[in-house]
């Protein structure tokens, strides 16, 4: 006789959204005689989940990943360092923050201002095997994993259907939402490096029906007026198809399905009718299309977010959040290893951070932030802001085999910065601790692939849930674990 109380529903399935199987109802049913009952069941096993992760178990239903494409300098932004040499030591000075004993660049004054609602982890780090460049780093980074075809110099080849699946796939299939919403937006622009697009920005061997929503408008990535110009005409219905004759075509299709039954049982595991209804559903409510419309918002709105590409992108992810949106990614509108904009300062540091990205930054990172503290977002959305590395603690050094100027720094994945906060983590602290010289964490180290565990265990998944990937073999979402102590 099997006695068995179940874990997560459907974890033997790999989808914890699909109930109790009836393997469990059946092996239940057989020892019911001992006591345990299908309602003993569904309590044991609600008590299971709830005490399956740590305090910030299950407390996101939405993310916004600032993902700062290209490797910021730690040192420049939010760990500067005193009393160390001439090219270590920051051209910017420190500025006191409200968090006691935690100081900032003079870069970013509006973020020193909201340090009371986030975490700063000052010792990421990973070391690198094939990842000195952007390519590998972001896949990593997105993905919790490095591939097979990795060159020396970090390069990869085009996304594949065969790629792990960036982490907001992985999200939107285990907690679909439940509202007609757009379930993964990416905007701007796409994860890139060189001639390598969107390595690290699909859903990979999950299948299409997972991708994120891309929001890519058109015109140069230093056009500041690029959000003025969305379009989302794919998500509006014609003028001359009311909602009544969309649902009519709705009921042909169901009628013409129930008279090709070998056609449905060919296209069954594709799930064409959930997919269908669930774009049904989006088109006719027209949440997602409003959500869109950032032209709603007031003229002080837009300007507290600053008039940016990123600024924009990043009241746009409120919105969309608030919404229903589960996940979404604001990529840095500049592609990695280009000047103008771009946190891949090789040479022209000082100029491009102080008038360019930091300002960027600064402005639209402590907005949303505050915006969403102020609407009572911020208790469910979880916001992080990272890279896929910082910067050689020594300018005019070469560690990536690219050429950096005295006023430059190369790639350096050792020790870098995230912020973290919302969603069950705490606030006004300081997680780690990085060496004199900003060049390797003294305390608490965390590799990327933790803070993605710490992401999933926010949205109540287990980092080590397993998928199954193209060849249908097993693997974790994750192989790490998360950070604890990141939670308040």
């Amino acid at each position: 006789m099997l006695i068995r109380v179940p874990g997560q529903p459907g974890k033997d399935m790999c989808d914890s959204h699909l109930g109790v199987t009836r393997r469990d109802i059946m092996k239940v049913g057989g020892s019911s005689l001992l006591g345990l009952t299908l309602g003993g069941m569904l309590q044991a096993q609600a008590q299971s989940a709830e005490s399956a992760g740590g305090a910030g178990w299950g407390k996101a239903k939405s993310i916004i990943l600032c993902y700062l494409q290209g490797g910021p300098s730690h040192l420049d932004l939010w760990d500067p360092k005193e009393n160390v040499p001439d090219n270590v030591k920051s051209v910017f000075k420190p500025i006191a923050t409200k968090t006691p004993g935690l100081q900032f660049s003079e870069l970013l004054p509006k973020l020193a201002m909201v340090t009371d609602k986030v975490t700063m982890i000052r010792s990421m780090s990973y070391t690198p095997n094939g990842l000195f460049n952007h390519t590998a780093a972001i896949y990593q980074m997105m993905t919790g994993y490095t591939t097979d075809k990795v060159s020396p110099s970090g390069q990869l080849e085009p996304p594949s259907p065969k790629d792990f699946p960036n982490f907001g796939s992985n999200i939107i299939r285990m907690k679909p939402p439940k509202e007609p919403m757009l379930p993964f937006v990416m905007l701007p622009r796409p994860l890139q490096e060189s001639n390598v697009v969107g390595k690290g920005g699909t859903a990979g061997f999950l299948g299409k029906a997972f991708d994120p929503y891309t929001l890519f408008p058109p015109g140069d990535d230093l056009d500041m007026a690029k959000m003025d110009k969305i379009n989302v005409s794919d998500l509006e219905m014609r003028a001359d198809v009311y909602g009544a004759r969309l649902e009519r075509r709705a009921k042909l299709r169901d009628v013409i399905n129930q008279g090709m039954p070998e056609i449905d049982r060919a296209v069954k595991d594709y799930n064409l009718n959930e997919y269908y209804d669930q774009a049904l559903s989006l088109i006719a409510s027209g949440r997602a299309r409003d959500a869109f419309a950032i032209e709603q918002e007031s003229r002080e709105t837009r300007d507290r977010y600053g008039r940016t590409t990123f600024g924009q992108s990043a009241l746009l992810a409120r919105r969309l959040v608030e919404a229903g949106t589960r996940v979404v990614e604001v990529v840095w509108p500049k592609v990695a290893n280009s000047d103008n904009h771009s946190w891949d300062v090789h040479t022209g540091l000082s100029a491009r951070m102080k008038n360019q990205s930091a300002p960027m930054l600064d402005q639209g990172l402590s907005a949303l932030i505050e915006d969403l503290d102020e609407r009572g977002l911020l208790e469910e959305t979880l916001v992080v802001a990272v890279g896929e590395f910082g910067r050689s603690p020594q300018r005019g050094v070469s560690t990536s085999g690219n050429g950096n100027s005295d006023d430059g720094r190369d790639h350096w994945p050792y020790c870098y910065t995230a912020l973290v906060a919302g969603a069950g983590m705490k606030r006004d602290y300081v997680h780690g601790k990085s060496d004199q010289t900003a060049s390797a964490p003294l305390e608490n180290p965390v590799h990327p692939g933790q803070l993605l565990a710490t992401i999933y265990e926010s949205f109540g998944i287990a980092p080590d849930t397993v998928v199954y990937n193209h060849l249908n073999q097993p693997r974790e979402l994750v192989k790490a674990e998360s950070v604890s102590g990141l939670y308040a």
